[in-house]
């Protein structure tokens, strides 16, 4: 049986599950769109996966990331749950062990992460602005009508630099139609955006920060060159792009979860891919057991109370734990 180690990086707009084996080589990976319901998202990639996979693998560990982690790891049995910051990082300085900057750009979120001999040590994230996000672009090209796909394409032919004012979707949008009536093509204008999204997540995530490279540019947005030519203009110099760069987040936890089931020695808590039919339930309440009135999450699993989050005082979560044990 050849060992394997799985990586689920669940988004609010994606879901992404890989297999690695034990050279960090991705032996499977699948997108999944979140639709709102990361249970239900991490359920068909599981399932997917179970067909998918060879019948000589073992999985020996698993790891989660992304705003889902917890929720999920809960769900399979992850063995290490971390934060994307962590998990990004990890995956990336395995592939470019010298980075000292990660530029990552997904569909809602945006981070900055500086490493130093491997380690990271500042990162800003943007999770409130849409300007500096991939849905950003997304909504721009609906509104150009021009597939996000060419939008690297028709950015590199553009004839004549213009300069689009990208700090808030709302005056982009009212800048790019101003920019149009002024006679400028679209492919300028989409150049000028391309810019724009550069010049607004370098002001906002990289400010007061020094930028060094060698930098990684990865995230789903990586996929479009006009934003990577951005960078490039931006930062004076060459940008990497990773070969698996719309799945890092996965994979760095991938790789976590090996590194902590061989510092251990401990056999994996995975449920095995038979948690894709286990029906968890999600309840919300708020504490009255002192007057921080805590908003609580708990996850029911097949009727069973499996996790809790949200109170101050950890009680809840502890009693929890002490169940799982007892049980």
């Amino acid at each position: 049986m050849r060992n394997v180690y799985l990586g689920i990086d669940v988004g609010s707009v994606s879901t992404n599950i890989v297999c690695i084996d034990e050279e960090f080589s991705v032996l499977y990976s699948e997108y999944v769109r979140t639709s709102g319901q990361p249970l239900e998202a991490v359920k068909r990639g599981l399932k997917k996966a179970a067909v998918a996979l060879p019948g000589d693998v073992e999985i020996r560990g698993v790891g989660t990331t992304g705003s889902g982690r917890q929720l999920i790891g809960v769900m399979v049995g992850a063995d290490v749950i971390k934060n994307e910051i962590t998990a990004h990082a990890v995956a990336t300085t395995n592939v470019v062990p010298d980075v000292r900057t990660i530029f990552e750009i997904g569909g809602q979120d945006s981070k900055i992460i500086v490493i130093e001999d491997g380690m990271v040590v500042d990162f800003a994230m943007n999770t409130v602005c849409a300007a500096g996000t991939g849905s950003f672009l997304d909504h721009q090209a609906e509104r150009l009508a021009i597939p996000i796909e060419q939008f690297g394409e028709m950015a590199a032919s553009a004839r004549r630099d213009v300069r689009i004012a990208g700090r808030c979707t709302v005056f982009a949008e009212s800048d790019m139609i101003a920019k149009q009536q002024f006679g400028f093509s679209k492919a300028e204008i989409i150049k000028g955006l391309c810019e724009a999204l550069v010049r607004n997540y370098i002001n906002n995530l990289g400010r007061g920060k020094t930028l060094q490279p060698p930098f990684v540019f990865q995230g789903g947005v990586a996929a479009n060159s006009g934003i990577k030519a951005a960078f490039e203009q931006e930062v004076g110099h060459q940008v990497i792009i990773p070969e698996n760069f719309n799945i890092m987040g996965a994979i760095g936890s991938a790789i976590l979860a090996r590194e902590h089931v061989e510092r251990t020695g401990e056999a994996t808590n995975f449920r095995g891919f038979g948690a894709a039919d286990l029906h968890f339930e999600p309840v919300s309440y708020e504490c009255d057991g002192c007057s921080n009135c805590c908003e609580i999450i708990q996850v029911k699993m097949d009727g069973k109370i499996v996790a809790v989050w949200g109170d101050r005082c950890g009680a809840k979560q502890q009693s929890v734990n002490c169940s799982t044990c007892a049980g």
